[in-house]
């Protein structure tokens, strides 16, 4: 390779689900090349114009949103946020010259990846889900390389060109041995009874709430303590009912875990949505869950990526319109399943990858050597 500093254009983003890997790679190339530039781009108004310079890394915005499935006015408009969103990538690629291009997934990467292959630039995306969005499965057909999370993904992508790498991670987030203790302490639960861990993403899940806050009693009487995520809509008539009920020495409700790591090191059971990264840190952590898939996710990937596992007996699924009736079922007769618990634990060995981040970095260079 040569003497000149390497330079890495990462796009895509829209949710945490796409920016957390996106930065996980951009790490594990800085790590690699210390001098590297690297420059993201993202959608304008969407999650990563914050997360990303907050990572300390530089982005760039795109006026891009998605089509809308449904018949809707703002449709009208996306033919030409389309149009000028490839000029302004394009424009940036060429600006900033880079030796390789990797696109995350999400409103932004589709552009900016049609503009680095029409430009001739090495290409690289890396799919999170089990079953892969349009924007990936059309760029699949043209990109030099293709990072999947799961296997068997040769249905969409050439085989020859598709790497499994798994999901990239925040190591903060899954470091988790050795903690159990200073992760009770730090919730204020008890080491004698089971703990059971709700995460509806970072907003929180109405249904997974309307659930849980239906029940709260049945866990009390059960035995078992609640760490839970509640997410800004529903923290506050959380702990009014907590308050209401004193339930407070055993139902610990949190707007946000910033904590991931102790809120998974003192778990049991993990009731959590079915996002590519969630499934992904649960895996590494070897907790085992039941998911309740969003059924708004598109194509219904929440779905196929908790199937994915529970095919293998290394989670259980509850629909999320039974979640009310169901959940609280499967959640007691569950936590308390030692046998069960640990054999879920074992199958989920398969699908927990490490090193995902290097083994992508690994592809990248890969990619820089046959450039250069």
């Amino acid at each position: 390779m040569s003497s000149k500093p390497i330079k890495i254009v990462i796009s895509g983003g829209g949710t945490g689900g796409h920016i957390f890997p996106a930065i996980a790679i951009a790490d594990a190339m800085r790590s690699r090349f210390p001098d590297c530039k690297l420059l993201f781009v993202g959608a304008l108004g969407r999650m990563e114009m914050q997360k990303v310079p907050q990572a300390g890394y530089e982005i760039k915005g795109l006026w891009i949103s998605g089509f809308q499935r449904n018949l809707s006015y703002r449709n009208l408009s996306f033919p030409f946020k389309l149009i000028l969103s490839m000029v302004r990538a394009w424009l940036i690629l060429k600006r900033f010259s880079p030796d390789v291009v990797i696109g995350v997934g999400g409103y932004a990467s589709g552009p900016t990846l049609r503009a680095a292959i029409s430009l001739k630039i090495p290409t690289l995306i890396q799919e999170q889900n089990s079953f892969p969005g349009v924007t990936n499965r059309v760029l699949g057909k043209k990109v030099n390389t293709i990072c999947v999370a799961y296997d068997h993904m040769e249905t969409w992508f050439p085989k020859e060109r598709t790497v499994l790498t798994g999901n990239p991670l925040r190591k903060t987030a899954v470091d988790i041995a050795g903690k159990k203790s200073e992760a009770l302490k730090f919730f204020g639960l008890s080491p004698d009874k089971p703990v059971l861990l709700v995460v509806g993403g970072s907003q929180g899940a109405h249904s997974i709430n309307k659930a849980i806050g239906a029940h709260l009693k049945d866990l009390v009487i059960a035995g078992i303590q609640l760490i839970w995520q509640t997410g800004e809509s529903y923290f506050h008539r959380a702990v009014i009912q907590v308050e209401h009920d004193a339930m407070q020495e055993t139902i610990k409700p949190h707007v946000f875990i910033n904590r991931m790591d102790l809120a998974y090191a003192a778990a049991t059971l993990i009731v959590s949505r079915a996002g590519a990264i969630a499934i992904s840190e649960i895996a590494v952590v070897g907790k085992p869950a039941i998911f309740v898939p969003l059924p708004t996710a598109s194509e219904n990937h929440q779905m196929k990526n908790a199937l994915r596992l529970s095919e293998d007996e290394a989670a259980l699924v509850v629909e999320n319109m039974h979640a009310e009736k169901q959940l609280i079922k499967e959640v007691t007769s569950l936590i308390t399943d030692t046998k069960r618990l640990e054999l879920m634990s074992a199958k989920l060995e398969r699908f927990a990858i490490t090193d995902a981040a290097d083994r992508i970095a690994n592809e990248i260079t890969s990619l820089l050597k046959h450039e250069h």
